[in-house]
């Protein structure tokens, strides 16, 4: 990186601290006679018959003297099968920086004067479009002395959480060697681009939210995510959808001793996650209809190096609510339901709204022939239930019985508000029971 300079004896120098990579371009592997010889000399019979004269002196401390080329592309050591060097190449360029990475930087100011300076107040900053991030401040402990020709060296490191241009502001504020406080201010400008993509789509079927997410590699290396673990708002529960059947059976025993990281290729690798949310029970009730806050991603990687790397995704947003003042379900049932015996559904009424409802009154409807009332009522038609709090809940037994066996469905359940005299005429969705003959 280069910044501005002017007549100080101080200057500062900006190198990025990162770790090393391979050497990846594979080694030309060829005969030693190429450089000598082209291939067809071997199709001129005189030519040919002179070659081994003509080159007996390259030979001479050479074992190598296959002049049928059969053997130039053979494998003389077991590294040459990977095409690598075996060497680490330090890096030759700043490169780039994504978001999520730690930004680090080797910071030199190098007294290029012939007089020593004194009282060397440093500072370096990070500037965003957005904040200004002081990373290092010397003015307490001033740095006493930088002799001509010598350099003060120090680190810094900044989490990178902003896109776009960055611009990382070094000043000194220092004794010239005549005794003047001068201020050296530099500039070193760069950007910080996106490492990946996150894509996400909801569905929604019946009482179930299914939620996609694609991830892809925008960066020139393979992304190792060790983590990518979706966060559910309060309001929802989520459970991740695996298709290796063997490894979601035991992921409660394995995940804690070791999980594979994900390998999500360099130039637009992808790699595709999909979760099943439900709404929870437990948490705080949706008190604004409309909103629907799914929940966020919280994303870690390394590169091949293993340099470390980690997003938060924005909060993903599902299809709008929309929430019943009135909700009925049933919360435990029989294992087994016998023809012409009565069992018992444990329901639960639950109210949405941010007022006291109540009281109610609970029934079966009547309508159709009866021969269509294979489930019915055991007992007193109507229950009355109390007054339910604002967003509470209440449970009660109903009992029934069923004339017919096999699959049955149980629906028709109304229920009343006797104070506002408002009925609720679908507050359970059609419940399939199994009724047994023994």
């Amino acid at each position: 990186m280069s910044g501005a300079q002017g007549s100080h004896s101080l200057a500062f120098r900006v190198m990025r601290l990162c770790r090393p990579s391979f050497q990846v371009d594979p080694p030309l592997l060829l005969d030693p006679a190429d450089l000598f010889a082209g291939e067809d000399i071997l199709d001129d019979p005189v030519a040919a018959s002179q070659l081994p004269r003509l080159l007996q002196a390259q030979f001479s401390n050479n074992s190598h003297s296959d002049l049928s080329y059969t053997s130039r592309f053979l494998l003389h050591d077991s590294s040459d099968a990977t095409g690598l060097t075996g060497l680490l190449v330090l890096p030759q360029a700043f490169g780039a920086i994504y978001l999520g990475e730690t930004f680090c930087s080797y910071i030199s100011v190098n007294n290029s004067s012939n007089f020593e300076v004194r009282d060397v107040i440093i500072k370096a900053e990070i500037q965003t479009e957005r904040q200004r991030i002081l990373l290092l401040d010397s003015s307490k402990s001033p740095v006493e002395t930088i002799r001509a020709g010598g350099r003060y060296d120090f680190i810094v490191e900044h989490d990178v959480k902003e896109l776009g241009a960055h611009t990382l502001v070094c000043t000194a504020l220092y004794n010239d060697g005549d005794g003047e406080r001068k201020y050296l201010p530099q500039f070193f400008k760069f950007m910080v681009a996106n490492p990946l993509s996150v894509r996400t789509k909801v569905r929604v079927v019946k009482d179930s939210t299914f939620l996609e997410a694609c991830i892809e590699n925008h960066t020139k290396s393979n992304l190792f995510m060790d983590q990518v673990d979706f966060e559910p708002s309060p309001n929802w529960n989520a459970e991740i959808i695996n298709a290796d059947k063997h490894y979601s059976e035991h992921k409660s025993t394995t995940r804690e001793i070791f999980k594979p990281p994900v390998l999500v290729r360099l130039g637009g690798g992808i790699h595709k996650f999909l979760y099943q949310l439900k709404l929870s029970t437990l948490g705080p009730p949706l008190k604004v209809e409309g909103s629907n806050i799914l929940g966020k991603f919280q994303i870690t990687w390394r590169t091949n190096m293993g340099e470390p790397g980690r997003l938060q995704t924005q909060q993903i947003l599902g299809s709008p609510i929309s929430r019943k003042e009135l909700e009925l379900h049933v919360v435990e049932m029989p294992d087994v339901i016998r023809l012409e015996r009565p069992f018992t559904l444990h329901m639960r009424l639950t109210t949405q709204t941010d007022r006291e409802l109540g009281p109610f009154e609970v029934w079966m409807s009547q309508n159709g022939s009866d021969d269509e009332k294979v489930v019915m009522v055991n007992g007193l038609q109507k229950m009355v239930i109390p007054r339910v709090e604002p967003y509470g809940s209440t449970d009660f037994h109903l009992n029934l019985i069923a004339t017919k066996p096999g699959v049955q469905r149980i629906g028709g359940i109304k229920v009343l508000d006797t104070t506002e005299k408002k009925a609720y005429d679908h507050p359970l969705a059609d419940l399939e029971i199994y009724v047994d003959l023994e």
